[in-house]
Formats: structure tokens, sequence, C-alpha cells
């Protein structure tokens, strides 16, 4: 899905026209419709088309640092700032001191140095060879001990009794908003005329339908139908059993 074409389902999601959201974002109608359709070249650049996104989606209730990012990766990401550095680099290096001719006597010392460390560290090491570093095999390695939580028991695996299902078929475009018991976003985006998808989430699902009517829902592998009327803003709650929804 294009920036553009979430933008304009989350507004019309939102019920909200282009002139209600100029006057939210202070942005022209004419630069909304354009980005609306993937036109930036009313911003006057990427740096304003980049701001005039960021802004849209936050007045819209999606994420701006998100559809930032899917800007920039569209767009080659955003621009470098130029360091300073290299801007008044000199063409020339200046020399701070006058060239002086190699001092060959400190050369010589630092050369036997090196040679005399050389013998000591062979004779340390005796022949020479190099020195194993694998594991000592007189060692014997601990006993592994089972992982915490993981049993191989058929009956120790973990319940599904609170494990919630809910299957999204969209019989037209939709935008949804889907978190679970603890708040944390599992999706939010549009959902196009004929996709389908299917999310899990325990003890609890929390779903905004941003056109009831356009989806049909299985929860739990129960088919329920649409959540509300065509067009309208619906958010309901999922729990393990079908009949818990609300």
């Amino acid at each position: 899905m294009s920036i553009g074409g979430t933008l304009a389902a989350a507004r019309q999601a939102a019920g909200m026209s282009v002139a209600q959201l100029s006057g939210r974002t202070r942005i022209r109608e004419t630069v909304i419709y354009a980005i609306e359709r993937d036109d930036f070249s009313l911003c006057g650049g990427d740096f304003y088309a980049r701001g005039h996104v960021r802004n849209i989606a936050k007045t819209l209730g999606l994420d701006p640092q998100a559809v930032a990012h899917q800007f920039d990766e569209e767009h080659g990401g955003p621009a470098r700032p130029v360091r300073a550095a290299a801007v008044f680099q000199a063409e020339h290096t200046i020399k701070l001191r006058d060239r002086r001719s190699p001092n060959w006597s400190t050369a010589m010392a630092i050369a036997l140095a090196l040679v005399a460390v050389f013998g000591v560290t062979r004779v340390m090491s005796g022949s020479g060879d190099p020195v194993a570093t694998g594991p000592d095999p007189r060692r014997v390695p601990p006993k592994s001990s089972p992982s915490v939580g993981v049993s191989t028991h058929p009956k120790a695996a973990r319940p599904a009794g609170d494990l919630v299902t809910l299957r999204v078929t969209a019989k037209r475009r939709t935008w949804l908003d889907v978190t679970d018991a603890k708040g944390k976003r599992i999706f939010r985006g549009v959902l196009p005329a004929g996709g389908a998808a299917t999310w899990k989430a325990r003890k609890l699902m929390k779903v905004t339908f941003g056109n009831a009517g356009g989806v049909d829902l299985e929860v739990n592998g129960r088919h329920i139908g649409p959540p509300g009327r065509s067009g309208e803003l619906v958010r309901r709650s999922f729990r393990p059993e079908a009949s818990g929804a609300r």
C-alpha cells in the first residue's frame, strides 16, 4: 500500500473530509489531494513533503514515524547534512614544522629491542609451536540441563483455551487497527477489497473497523458476519469464546 493510499484510507475511515484535514494541519487542500495520489511535486521538495506526511499521519491517528520511514525508503532516505569540515577543508596540508632527516640510531635500537622480545617469547613458550587453545580433554563437560519452560511431554504443552483467533475478509477496502490485551499493536493499515488476514492474541483482542460493513468476520472458527453498517466506524473486543465478543 502506497503512502498516499494509506493516508487517504485513514482519512476516510476517520470520517474526515479533505477540507477538514486541511483546517487541522494547515496544509492546502490541493497539496493534500496531490499527496493522496502519491504526487509530492507541490510540497516544494522531499524535506517539506516528509513534514507534510508526518503532520497528516499524526492528525489521522497513524504512527508518524512509521509513515515517514516508508517515505524515506521510497524516496532514497533523508538528506544527509553537510559537515562544515568538509566544506572548509584546506586544499593543501599545512606544514607545522620543518622536515627532519630520519634518526637511524633510534630505528636500529627499536629493531634490536623487537628481536630480543621475540627471542624471549620463543624461549618461554618452549619449542615455539602454536599453543593449543581447544578444550582440555581431562576436563569433564558438565551435564546439560533441560531448558526452563520447555517440555517434550505432550500433556505439558500450554493450553490454547485463552487464545483468540480472528479472521477478517474484506468485501470492500477497509482500514483496521488491531491490538492485544496489553494494548500492543498487532496491525494497523488498510485491507484491500478481496483480501483476508488472520490474527491471534491471548485473552483479548481489540479491533477498530474504519468500514464495519465492508468486512466479514470469523472469531474462533465461528462466523459472525460484519461488525456494523457500511461506512460506520466501529470498535469491538473479542475474547477466546466467540460469544464473548462485544
